[in-house]
């Protein structure tokens, strides 16, 4: 028998945008596994490259072009040197834009919208032939799951789950209805082994993605429907799961299920992504969210009463079509009645073929700028205060690895927070939990005092 071995082929994948894109780019490493691809962080020497893009961000397809244009180059260079390089562009701008790619980027050898990477082998083996550009952006959610390979790669001790995509909300200022397709929900069955399998690899925490994660609505064992606050009951059962979280929610699917939810499972973190965009009833109307600022604010409290120590996140959008000063100043009011641990704020821009775009009465860019700074202001206050306000706190810390500096431990606290704690000489494996005391609080993390080497909890 031969001990010569075939040379694995090298795969780098460049991620942007959300979560959910992350999970993606997991999965199509694990798709093209059984072609020999390994994954590598030089892109240099890789023989496939993927851009799984977002088209969420302003100037997004620039960005993507940018990089294409240094692949160009680097796909000649190893052309030369009798070399293949495999250029792939995958995502919601290769779903908007599969044409334009091509177009103007003729060198790419495949476009894939965000539901067909699980077809990845076979437009590989076409574009490995130089039979053309491989384009395929259609939305076969379903079909994708099913023929995912069910071993997939370990993830570290906080991994992420994909248990619903799509949106059917149609949000004014929003792409993603129309890159991400229909809402689809994945079989409970399917979910519940997927999970096992990551805590089997060493997995201590599992962040559920979606679109609009608490609409899921998947199939049971039974034939019956679950919605997300039952699929988490479940989930917590697993024995060596310790954490439970999920993004991105919408005010609209949070029902008072799942609400309770939050005070029932102990293992379900007390922080929570909850997007409101606004705090105007007239923007909200605008954007098409489907909720007002009040119900917003009902939803915040009764999530408190279910768990006292659970802290919000939101997303903001200033400076939407027909926004007025009156408007901005409401948000700047929800702010403060509902106040928040984090947030994400940015200026409205419009995306091609959405709604919003075409509206008259655009916001002029000055007035976005301060409005936007007048924002980030408050939130950067609450989140100071968040963060100091935990100090002196015992928790539960899930080790992540070692710290950027000697005898340093880094890991996530339940809400999320980057806390870092000095034990020289204690080298704890990533997915152990510490008990731990917050100690100090910093812009962007904390430090903790270790109270102990025993492990938190099994």
């Amino acid at each position: 028998m031969s001990d010569v071995t075939t040379p694995r082929k090298r795969l780098f994948i460049r991620t942007w945008g959300c979560q959910m894109n992350v999970y993606d780019s997991t999965r199509m490493a694990d798709v093209l596994a059984p072609l020999g691809y390994a994954p590598t962080e030089q892109q240099e020497e890789a023989d496939m490259v993927i851009l799984n893009t977002c088209h969420i961000r302003e100037k997004a397809s620039e960005k993507v072009f940018s990089d294409l244009g240094r692949l160009r180059e680097l796909k000649q260079e190893k052309a030369k040197a009798g070399q293949q390089m495999v250029v792939a562009v995958a995502g919601c701008v290769a779903q908007a834009e599969g044409a334009e790619i091509t177009r103007r980027a003729p060198w790419v050898d495949i476009v894939m919208g965000p539901q067909t990477y699980h077809r990845l082998p076979e437009m590989v083996a076409r574009a490995s032939r130089a039979a053309g550009a491989q384009i395929d952006t259609d939305f076969p959610v379903d079909q994708k799951f099913d023929h995912l390979p069910e071993v997939s790669a370990e993830q570290g001790p906080i991994a992420f789950l994909t248990i619903q995509e799509g949106c059917d909300k149609f949000c004014s200022f929003c792409v993603v209805p129309y890159t991400r397709g229909a809402e689809y929900s994945r079989p409970v069955a399917h979910i519940l082994a997927e999970a096992k399998r990551m805590v089997a690899g060493g997995t201590r925490e599992i962040a559920l993605l979606g679109q609009n994660v608490n609409a899921y609505h998947g199939e049971a064992p039974d034939g019956s429907t679950w919605g997300l606050a039952r699929l988490l009951y479940e989930l917590a059962e697993i024995p060596g799961l310790a954490r439970l979280r999920y993004t991105t929610s919408h005010p609209r699917d949070m029902d008072d299920a799942l609400i309770q939810a939050h005070g029932k499972i102990p293992s379900l973190m007390p922080f929570l992504h909850l997007p409101v965009q606004s705090g105007s009833d007239r923007v909200l109307q605008a954007m098409n969210r489907g909720h007002k600022a009040d119900a917003f604010r009902r939803i915040a409290e009764k999530l408190r009463e279910a768990r006292p120590d659970l802290a919000l996140s939101s997303d903001f959008i200033v400076g939407h079509p027909g926004e007025k000063e009156q408007d901005h100043q409401e948000t700047m009011s929800l702010v403060r009645d509902v106040g928040f641990a984090l947030a994400y704020s940015f200026k409205y821009s419009a995306r091609p073929g959405t709604p919003a775009a075409g509206q008259p009465f655009q916001v002029p860019e000055a007035e976005k700028d301060a409005r936007l700074a007048e924002l980030q202001a408050l939130l950067r206050q609450q989140q100071d205060e968040f963060n100091r306000s935990v100090v002196g706190r015992e928790i539960d810390l899930l080790v992540t690895g070692p710290g950027r500096h000697p005898g340093q431990i880094a890991g996530r606290s339940p809400w999320l927070q980057p806390v870092h704690v000095m034990a020289p000489g204690f080298t704890p494996e990533p997915g152990t939990m510490l008990r731990v005391r917050l100690a100090e609080a910093f812009p962007n993390s904390l430090s903790a005092t270790l109270l102990s080497e025993e492990l938190a909890c099994a």
